[in-house]
């Protein structure tokens, strides 16, 4: 697959995941118990997360190069 075609793939691939990623982290926090450090908590982990699974499809975008 040539550059192009897989940096536009990746591309809607982090925009699908991003949404999903939101939707399903306001959807647990409805749950939670009531607590500002239960809020604080959760939203710093799920904030700084999401990234950790769009990695390999970002290393694949660029063709899983290595520098």
């Amino acid at each position: 697959m040539p550059p192009r075609a897989r940096r536009a793939v990746a591309s809607l691939g982090v925009v699908v995941f991003l949404a999903l990623y939101v939707w399903l982290a306001i959807f647990i926090a409805d749950r939670l118990p009531d607590g500002a450090w239960i809020d604080a908590l959760y939203f710093i982990l799920v904030g700084t997360l999401w990234g950790v699974p769009l990695l390999p499809l970002l290393k694949w975008a660029e063709g899983g190069k290595k520098d």
